[in-house]
C-alpha cells in the first residue's frame, strides 16, 4: 500500500514537472512577433489606430478600401429619397450606419443609463428549439421569437412603431485574489420595455452582443479550415492546446453547412454573409443574399412601408456596395503589437502561458496561399485566438444555442489590438456584452474550460497582475 502511494506520489511529481517543461520560457520576442497582422500590418495607435488599411495595398487598391470606408462610414436614409445608393433605411432598424455600432472600427459598449438607443449593443432574440424546427435551426441556426424576430429593433421609421427598448443594469460580484486584492466585477441584468407588438413568447431567450472590432478579418477568412480543426481533435492538436469545437453553420451561397468563424458564437462562415446579415438586421436593408426586410407577420406597418429598391426592383445595398464593402472588412488593419521586447512585456507574457490562456487563444497562424484577396495570402500572422467554441461557465451563459453552439459556448475572440480598444473608444468594453470594464475584469469572468486559468490568475500578486496587463495592452 505504502509503496504503491510512493509510486503513484513520484508519477504525478514527474507529471507536474514534464507539464512546467512544456511551458515555453520567452527572454525575448519572436522576430516576426511585433508584426501581428504580417505585411498587413500598421504601426498606428491613436483613435485611428483601427481604420487603416492593409499596408501591403496598392494605391488602386487602396482606392477600392476607400469607396467602401464610405459605405461603412455614411448614414442610409429613408426611402423614397433622391439619394438612391444610400435609401432603404429601416423599417425597423438599430441604427443608420455600421460605423454606429464599429465605434472608429472598434468595439461597442452597452447603453448609457440614459441613453434613447442602444445602438452599439444588439439583442439578439429566440425560443427553444424542437424537432418541430430542425429545418430552421440548420439554416438559421435558432428559432426566432414568433413576433419579434431574432433580433430587438429598438428604432423605426416614420409610421413604425419599434420593436422596443432596451436597458442593463448591473448587480456587484466581488472577485478575491490570494494576496487579499478584491475586484468588483458587474453582472448584468437586461431589460426590455416600451414592446411594440404586445407580449413576447414567455420561453424567449435573450443574449446581447456588444459589436466586435473589425480588424483583422480578411486574415481570419483566410486561414484553412484544416488549420483551425486541427484543434478539435486530440491527436492533431497543438501540444498546449484546450480542445475546441467547431460550429457547422449554413452557408447562404454555397447552400450547404459549412464551419463557422465570424460572430460571438461563430455562427457566421464569411465575411460577406455576414455583412449582409449585418445590413438586414441592424439596419433594414436588403441584399441579393437576404432579398427581404426584417419584419415578421405581425407586424403589417413594417412590411407595408417603401422600400430603397430601384425601378428593376434590386435590393437596397447593389451587389457592387456589397462588393466594397467586403473589401473594405477584409482589408482593415492589424495595428503592430507593441513594445514586445521590454522585460515587463516579456515577463506578461509568461504569466500567460503559465496560466494556460494560450490553450484557446492560440497566438498564430500562417494563411492559406489561396486566400480570397492576394495581400492576406501566405502571412505569419498572431490573432491569439483558436476560433473555435469553448464552454465559459455559468457566469457567461446566455443559455442560448447557435446552431452547434451550446448556451455557455463562445468563441474564442482575437486579443490583436486589444490594448488599443479604449484609445480608440474611450467608451468601449469587454466580453460579449460588454460587463467587462478592463482588461482584468474580462480574466476574472473567465469559468468552464477556463476555469483553471482564471484560479491561476488569482493566485498572482500585484506585480504579476501588473506584468499580465502589460503583455495584454501590448497586443
Amino acid at each position: 500500500m505504502y509503496c504503491s502511494f510512493f509510486r503513484l506520489s513520484i508519477t504525478l511529481v514527474v507529471l507536474s514537472l514534464i507539464a512546467c517543461n512544456d511551458v515555453p520560457r520567452f527572454t525575448k520576442a519572436e522576430p516576426s512577433e511585433s508584426w501581428a497582422g504580417g505585411t498587413t500590418t500598421v504601426n498606428k495607435r491613436d483613435q485611428n489606430a483601427f481604420s487603416l488599411p492593409s499596408a501591403n495595398l496598392t494605391p488602386t487598391r487602396r482606392l477600392d478600401f476607400s469607396v467602401g470606408n464610405s459605405f461603412f462610414r455614411s448614414p442610409w436614409v429613408i426611402a423614397p429619397s433622391t439619394t438612391t445608393a444610400r435609401d432603404g433605411l429601416g423599417p425597423l432598424f438599430n441604427t443608420n450606419a455600421c460605423q454606429n455600432c464599429h465605434i472608429k472600427d472598434g468595439r461597442g459598449h452597452p447603453p448609457l443609463p440614459n441613453a434613447l438607443n442602444a445602438v452599439s449593443m444588439l439583442v439578439r432574440l429566440s425560443i427553444p428549439n424542437t424537432l418541430a424546427h430542425t429545418k430552421i435551426v440548420e439554416q438559421i441556426g435558432v428559432v426566432p421569437e414568433p413576433v419579434y424576430g431574432g433580433q430587438l429593433q429598438d428604432m423605426a421609421i416614420p409610421g413604425v412603431i419599434p420593436e422596443g427598448k432596451v436597458r442593463v443594469n448591473y448587480s456587484p460580484v466581488n472577485v478575491t485574489f490570494k494576496d487579499s486584492f478584491v475586484v468588483e466585477l458587474r453582472k448584468p441584468h437586461l431589460q426590455i420595455t416600451h414592446l411594440g407588438y404586445g407580449q413576447m413568447h414567455q420561453d424567449t431567450l435573450f443574449s446581447a452582443r456588444i459589436a466586435p472590432p473589425m480588424i483583422g478579418l480578411g486574415l481570419l477568412e483566410a486561414i484553412s479550415d484544416t488549420d483551425i480543426l486541427r484543434n478539435t481533435d486530440a491527436k492533431t492538436a497543438d501540444k498546449q492546446a484546450t480542445i475546441g469545437r467547431a460550429n457547422w453553420v449554413w452557408d447562404y451561397a454555397q447552400h450547404k453547412t459549412v464551419l463557422g468563424r465570424f460572430g460571438w458564437k461563430a455562427g457566421q462562415p464569411n465575411l460577406n454573409q455576414q455583412n449582409a446579415h449585418a445590413f438586414s438586421g441592424d439596419m433594414g436593408l436588403t441584399t441579393s443574399m437576404r432579398p427581404f426586410d426584417d419584419c415578421t407577420e405581425a407586424q403589417g406597418t413594417c412590411k407595408q412601408a417603401p422600400n430603397g429598391n430601384n425601378a428593376n426592383d434590386e435590393p437596397e445595398v447593389s451587389d457592387n456596395i456589397l462588393r466594397l464593402v467586403l473589401f473594405y472588412t477584409r482589408n482593415l488593419a492589424v495595428p503592430m503589437h507593441r513594445d514586445s521586447n521590454t522585460a515587463q512585456v516579456l515577463a506578461g507574457k509568461n504569466l500567460f502561458y503559465q496560466a494556460g490562456c494560450q490553450g484557446c487563444h492560440k497566438p498564430k497562424f500562417t494563411t492559406s496561399a489561396t486566400a480570397s484577396e492576394p495581400e492576406l495570402a501566405n502571412q505569419l500572422i498572431y490573432p491569439y485566438s483558436d476560433l473555435l467554441l469553448h464552454d465559459m461557465g455559468p457566469g457567461l451563459a446566455d443559455y442560448r444555442s447557435e446552431f452547434k453552439a451550446g448556451d455557455r459556448d463562445w468563441r474564442t475572440p482575437p486579443l490583436w489590438g486589444i490594448g488599443l480598444t479604449q484609445i480608440v473608444n474611450d467608451q468601449a468594453k469587454f466580453l460579449h456584452d460588454g460587463r467587462a470594464r478592463n482588461l482584468l475584469e474580462a480574466v476574472l469572468w473567465h469559468g468552464g474550460e477556463a476555469q483553471a486559468a482564471q484560479q491561476h490568475v488569482l493566485s498572482f500578486n500585484i506585480e504579476q497582475r501588473t506584468e499580465l496587463l502589460a503583455f495584454l495592452n501590448s497586443l
